[in-house]
Parts: structure tokens; sequence; C-alpha cells
């Protein structure tokens, strides 16, 4: 069973996904919930203790007061995936990496492009930062699919751009 709350953020309209004991997924419209999770059971609890908890820190990070998140997540892909995404985890606040470091990073250098697809399936954006992954030449490319305005004002929020 998922629970699930909306949440109004500077970015966009927020979709809080959780199970009982940890965040599910963080969406970024309706279209994207239904289609994710609209045949499993999927129940609106505006107050369901994780919810809460995911939406506090993400008022925190929206506000400046928080840079790191302290929330229980499952990762569900693939080893490679799961790789990617722990490294966008060590991406410091404010900070910024290409696909082409990421790849390095996880002693996959040649697969700048498959970096590029998993942070795509990123099920927790903002928490796991796939927003600070940008492209060669310091370019803002690919975020939830076609939402790069979206990384634009993370970006912002986090003083990496002006």
């Amino acid at each position: 069973m998922f629970f699930y709350k909306k949440m109004e953020s500077p970015i966009s309209t927020l979709y809080i996904v959780c199970d009982e004991n940890s965040l599910a997924s963080i969406l970024f419209c309706k279209q994207e919930l239904m289609e994710r999770f609209g045949d499993k059971v999927l129940t609106l609890a505006a107050d369901h203790p994780m919810c809460l908890e995911v939406e506090k820190q993400l008022t925190e990070y929206f506000n400046g007061d928080r840079t790191e998140f302290s929330l229980p997540i499952q990762l569900n892909g693939t080893p490679f995936q799961v790789d990617v995404w722990n490294a966008l985890s060590k991406i410091p606040y404010g900070s910024v990496r290409s696909y082409k470091e990421i790849a390095e990073e996880i002693n996959k250098p040649l697969a700048v492009r498959a970096v590029g697809q998993a942070n795509k399936r990123n099920s927790f954006p903002i928490v796991i930062p796939c927003h600070r992954v940008i492209g060669k030449n310091n370019t803002l490319v690919g975020y939830a699919g076609d939402k790069v305005g979206m990384k634009e004002k993370l970006l912002i929020l986090e003083g990496v751009l002006h």
C-alpha cells in the first residue's frame, strides 16, 4: 500500500509517495503519479507520518535550511542504476558534476549516455540530486525528461547559478 501527499514547492507541485516506512517516489505531476502507481493501492494521506517528514525536509531544503536529506528510501533499479544514484548522492550541495565525471566515478567511463538514462529513472529527484549533473561545457541538459527549467531553479537555489 502506498500513501501520497501533494506539496506546493518553488519549482512545481510535487507528489510525495511513501509506503509505511520509507519514501517511494517524488513526482512532478499527477499524470506521473498515475502512470507509476495507478495499478497499486494508492491512498491520499495528507497526514501520513512519512509523507509529513518528507514534506518537512523538502520545505527546509527550499527555505535554505537543509543541504542533505535523511530519509529512508529503497533504491530499486539495476546494479548500474544504483551505482549512479549512489554517486549522485555524494555530490555536495552547491556543486555540480558532469555526466562524464559520474561515469568515471563508477568506473564506467564510456557509459555517459547510460548515466543520463539512470538519472532520468531516479525516483527521488531533489533527495538524490540528479539536478546537480550537467552536460559538458557546463550546459544544463536533461532533467526529469523535459524539465530543465526546474533544474535551473534548483541550481539557483543552491547558489550554483545566478
